[in-house]
C-alpha cells in the first residue's frame, strides 16, 4: 500500500473521530435529537446528493428498494441518533467514541443469529473482551467524572446496536444493484422526510435564523465531515479492498478521544483508558471476515470498519 492510500485512511479515521466532540458541542446548548437529526440530515443529502451527480449517479426511491431504504433510515440514521444525543449530552466525548466502537461486538451475535457469519473462538474472546471494556465504564466508581453518568452508557449503548443491526440486514439482503453512496443519499432523503414532523411535533424544531452559534456549526461540520469522509471511504474500498479500508474503526475510536482532549479539555480515569485498550483489542479479534460498505448517515458512526 502506498503513502496516499495510508494518508486517505488516517484523514477519515481522524474525520470521523473529530465528529463525535463536535456532536457534543451541538448539544451542548440544549438542541434537542429531532431537530438535530433532520439539519443534519438536510446537510447529508446536499453533500452526498452533490457527490452522486458528479459520479453521473442518479437517486433511487423505486418500491423494489423501499425495504432497504426504510430499514438504513431507521436503524442507521434516525432511531440511533436519537440515543446518540440524548447520551452525548450528558456523557463525555472520548466515552462516546469508546462506546460507538462496541458496533462490532453487537454486530457479532446478529451475524451468527441470520447466518452471516461462521462461529469463532477467536471472535467470541473479541465479544467477551470488549464486554470488558462496557463494565469497566460502568463499574468502577473513577471510571466516569459524575457517578450517575454511568445511567446513560447503556442509552449510549443502543446507537451502536441500531448500528450492527443495520449492517447484518445489509449483508443479508444486498444493496439490490444500488452503490452505497446511493443507498446512503435516499435513506438519508427518507430520515429528513421522516424526522421534520416529529421535529415539529415534539418541539425539537431548530430555527438556523434565529441565530448562529458554536452548537450550530459543529452540527453542520459534523454532517459535512461525515459526507465528505464516507465518500472517501468508498473511494478507498475501491481502491484498497474493504480489509485496509475497515482499519479506519482503530483510528475513528483514538482520534475521537484525543479531539475530545484537544477541543473539549476532557480527562480520563485509568479506567477509561483500560476501556479504550480493551474495546481496541476486542475490535481487532472480532473483526469479521468481511467489511460491509454501509455507513449509518448520521456522523462518526460506520458499520462498515466495523
Amino acid at each position: 500500500m502506498n503513502a496516499r492510500l495510508y494518508g486517505m485512511l488516517f484523514l477519515m479515521g481522524s474525520g470521523w473521530g473529530l465528529s463525535v466532540p463536535l456532536s457534543k458541542v451541538a448539544v451542548s446548548t440544549g438542541h434537542q435529537p429531532f431537530g438535530l437529526i433532520f439539519w443534519q440530515l438536510v446537510i447529508v443529502v446536499i453533500v452526498l446528493g452533490a457527490i452522486c451527480r458528479l459520479r453521473g449517479k442518479r437517486l433511487e426511491l423505486g418500491r423494489p428498494y423501499w425495504r432497504l431504504l426504510v430499514m438504513v433510515a431507521l436503524t442507521g440514521a434516525v432511531l440511533p441518533d436519537i440515543f446518540f444525543y440524548l447520551s452525548a449530552a450528558r456523557l463525555p466525548a472520548g466515552v462516546m467514541s469508546i462506546i460507538i466502537s462496541s458496533v462490532p461486538m453487537f454486530s457479532l451475535p446478529i451475524a451468527l443469529m441470520l447466518g452471516n457469519e461462521g462461529f469463532a473462538w477467536r471472535r467470541l474472546a473479541g465479544l467477551l473482551v470488549g464486554l470488558g471494556g462496557i463494565l469497566l465504564l460502568i463499574g468502577p466508581d473513577a471510571s466516569l467524572p459524575d457517578r450517575a453518568m454511568a445511567a446513560f452508557v447503556p442509552l449510549a449503548l443502543l446507537a451502536p446496536l441500531l448500528y450492527a443491526t443495520e449492517g447484518n440486514l445489509v449483508a443479508k439482503w444486498g444493496t439490490q444493484g444500488l452503490d452505497s453512496v446511493q443507498v446512503l443519499l435516499a435513506a438519508s432523503l427518507l430520515g429528513m422526510i421522516a424526522s421534520l414532523p416529529m421535529a415539529l411535533i415534539t418541539g425539537h424544531w431548530i430555527n438556523p435564523l434565529a441565530g448562529f452559534g458554536a452548537p450550530e456549526a459543529a452540527l453542520v461540520g459534523a454532517a459535512v465531515i461525515h459526507a465528505l469522509v464516507y465518500a472517501a471511504y468508498v473511494w478507498l474500498v475501491g481502491q484498497a479492498g474493504s480489509v485496509f479500508a475497515a482499519q479506519t474503526s482503530y483510528l475513528v475510536t483514538g482520534c475521537g478521544v484525543l479531539w475530545s482532549i484537544a477541543l473539549l479539555g476532557e480527562s480520563y480515569s485509568t479506567y477509561v483508558w483500560a476501556a479504550l485498550a480493551l474495546m481496541l483489542l476486542g475490535m481487532f479479534l472480532v473483526q469479521p471476515r468481511r467489511a460491509i460498505l454501509l455507513a449509518p448517515a448520521a456522523g462518526v458512526r460506520e458499520t462498515g470498519p466495523g
